[in-house]
């Protein structure tokens, strides 16, 4: 099959076209003809080498963690799933990923892609949908009523954790620059803050839940506007300073994604009774210029939504 590689770290040139060995299902394994897949920082983060130390991986790498497409084969074992069955998912995080035109999946982590969905759409959600959701609501605990700031809203995750807010009946300020104020409160955001003439912390008190795609000096300015006592603050980039933390009695935690079937099944749910929509805001062709694009757009940290390579 055709697959795009690293076989070394570095920039964008990095990547190439390769025919590898088509995987073959295990046990309680998928292998799903790929229709999609989506980038995410992490995929340019590890090509550049930043994550090594975490993923030591012999060469060559296939990037990519978001995967749509169509079962081709089923492993032993495997119960509710079959041949042509439209899945999408967020596989185990392993050195064979998803810009490949085949990829194996673990069958727990697989959910169906509702009718009303596309292949680009679904393959838009699974690693930046179910950030936004553990974060929200198996960290943070987000309930209804309560105040959540996101951060850049207008990005990947932040597109899908102000829908995900706002259908669980919070009040949702975002911060994001003012062309996309309109678009975000289509989403769903009560406040839109325009992070180029205001600093939020000058203008939002008594948060109840931070949610933190940013790190730095944001992330240390969120500790001024967070509610005391019961504030929290759920980070996807860096580990909160804790002493900040205890000086206003908070909860304040880095977290990383663990892959989870059920409640991507449970947002394609939402995605089928039109509660959630898919932002796909750029869509590449699947070959090493397209993915090399894909990169060079997804590091200028401005897209809109996410960016999807489609096969």
């Amino acid at each position: 099959m055709k697959a795009v590689i690293i076989e070394n770290y570095g920039g964008k040139d990095m990547l190439k076209e390769a025919e590898v060995a088509t995987p073959k299902p295990e046990a309680n394994q998928v292998v799903v003809e790929m229709k999609a897949t989506s980038i995410n920082p992490i995929d340019w983060k590890l090509r550049e080498g930043y994550l090594k130390q975490m993923m030591d991986w012999p060469f060559p790498i296939i990037l990519g963690w978001d995967a749509a497409g169509v079962i081709s084969e089923v492993g032993e074992g495997v119960t509710d799933w079959k041949v042509g069955d439209k899945v999408f998912a967020r596989p185990e995080t392993t050195r064979f990923g998803t810009y490949a035109e085949y990829a194996l999946v673990d069958a727990p982590l697989l959910a169906k892609i509702p009718d009303n969905v596309s292949f680009d759409e679904a393959a838009s959600i699974p690693l930046a949908g179910l950030t936004a959701w553990q974060a929200l609501f198996d960290h943070a605990n987000l309930q209804a009523g309560e105040k959540v700031l996101i951060h850049a809203g207008a990005g990947g995750v932040g597109t899908l954790a102000i829908q995900l807010a706002k259908n669980a009946g919070a009040h949702v300020i975002t911060t994001a620059s003012e062309k996309n104020a309109d678009f975000l409160k289509e989403l769903g955001a009560d406040e839109v803050i325009d992070y180029k003439t205001t600093n939020f912390a000058d203008v939002l008190t008594d948060v109840d839940v931070v949610f933190d795609t940013m790190g730095g000096d944001i992330q240390k300015d969120s500790f001024k506007v967070l509610k005391e006592n019961t504030g929290r603050l759920i980070s996807i980039v860096a580990e909160p300073d804790q002493e900040l933390a205890k000086a206003k009695n908070v909860v304040a935690k880095s977290i990383w994604l663990e892959p989870n079937g059920e409640q991507l099944q449970a947002f394609a749910g939402l995605m089928e009774a039109g509660k959630v929509k898919a932002i796909v805001g750029a869509t590449f062709p699947f070959s090493a210029q397209g993915v090399y694009d894909a990169h060079a757009l997804s590091e200028t940290h401005h897209a809109k939504g996410k960016i999807v390579i489609s096969f």
